[in-house]
């Protein structure tokens, strides 16, 4: 889902960045640097006190040692004539009278399972935001963002911008309309991967007259170029198949975002999968589809014509994009920019003030709080999720 909204900067020519100019933050209890006052001219005492020690009686002596040990120290210590105060560590607690308590069974797996509790109620939203040049706006802060579920304002949990893994499903169109693009379609498939976060994980499904596992989940790059490079591109297009195939597969996936990438030329003209059942699928897995069309403008079939819709549709509610490629040659730098996307999201997590557990649709909404002065900026989020039913 997009939603255009007031204003981002503009920074440079592949992205957007908000640069804060928060004055430097001065660090409490950093340490003290002090002169040490100048220390006594004490070596015509010493001298003079080894030319009459045979004089000076015992008693007399220690006097003298005494007088002269303080600055003696102070000089050893502090060569520099700098002394650094650090505060005093606290003194250590007392002791407990007290025998620890005994812990049954029940609360040593409580105990060991509060390293792992994962808050099942918290809704993760990924997002992106664009300029009106179609740029990533990076730097956006936490106060930048509003959402609502239902029209409900909900407060933010929690709120990260930095680059985390993702588990990534690759779905190849290879009917026999993509025999001349394939070779393309297969580099800037390996040129999105290259540009991703190197923990992501992969999988790649291949999809003609029907979906087949090519490449299983894997953070090798060349393993998945070996499999590609034995593919072959003929029959007809099994599109919905292949994204309800991919959805499926994801449940597999070890990272809690997750994405499909769909690279495809067409409507779909073989599924046994409706278009309806795989929109229901796609809104109950929060998996973000990012595509790649390759449209010919001068379609022939009423698939063809419905296929850049199709994939539109199902990639906008989901927080993803569709990017249509115009020119074949360009289409490693559009992977590049999805696997950039991926890499510059916002994540807002939520608790819903609605704790219903009744299944039913959740219509989620971010409304962005740009700073002022900035031109017109573009939110990328899903438009909603399913509510769990226990």
């Amino acid at each position: 889902m997009s939603a255009t909204h007031s204003p981002a900067c503009l920074r440079s020519p592949d992205a957007v960045e908000l640069v804060s100019a928060t004055p430097p933050i001065s660090v409490p209890g950093s340490f003290s640097r002090y002169h040490a006052a100048p220390m006594p001219r004490h070596g015509c005492g010493r001298a003079w006190l080894l030319s009459n020690l045979a004089v000076l009686g015992p008693v007399a002596l220690l006097a003298m040692l005494a007088v002269f040990a303080p600055y003696r120290a102070l000089g050893q210590e502090n060569p520099l004539s700098t002394i650094h105060v650090a505060p005093p560590p606290p003194p250590p607690p007392p002791p407990s009278t007290e025998p620890p308590p005994v812990e049954g069974k029940a609360a040593l797996k409580a105990r060991a399972g509060e390293r792992i509790r994962v808050d099942v109620n918290l809704v993760l939203v990924p997002l992106t935001v664009t300029d009106p040049m179609d740029r990533l706006v990076t730097g956006l802060e936490k106060e930048n963002f509003a959402l609502y579920e239902n029209n409900h304002p909900e407060a933010l949990k929690s709120f990260s911008s930095e680059d985390a893994p993702v588990s990534i499903g690759v779905i190849f169109d290879l009917s026999g309309s993509m025999a001349n693009k394939v070779i393309r379609a297969r580099d800037s498939i390996l040129q999105f991967m290259k540009t991703s976060n190197p923990q992501d994980e992969f999988f790649v499904v291949g999809f003609n007259d029907r979906p087949e596992l090519i490449e299983d989940f894997t953070s090798s790059t060349d393993e998945i170029d070996a499999r590609l490079s034995t593919v072959k591109a003929g029959h007809r297009t099994a599109l919905l198949d292949a994204i309800y195939f991919g959805l499926n597969k994801m449940k597999q996936a070890k990272y809690e975002r997750k994405a499909l990438l769909v690279v495809s030329d067409g409507g779909d003209n073989r599924s046994r999968y409706t278009e309806g059942e795989v929109r229901s699928v796609v809104r109950e897995s929060g998996v973000q589809i990012y595509s790649i069309g390759i449209f010919d403008p001068y379609a022939a079939t009423t698939e063809e014509r419905m296929g850049p819709l199709l994939l539109n549709d199902i990639s906008d509610e989901t927080g993803g994009r569709l990017f249509r490629v115009d020119d074949i040659a360009e289409m490693g730098d559009i992977a590049t920019k999805i696997s950039s996307e991926l890499r510059h999201e916002y994540v807002l997590g939520y608790k819903p003030t609605d704790e219903k557990r009744d299944g039913k649709w959740r219509k989620v909404r971010v409304r962005l709080v740009p700073p002022a002065g900035l031109p017109p900026l573009t939110v990328h989020a899903r438009n909603g999720y399913y509510a769990p039913l226990q």
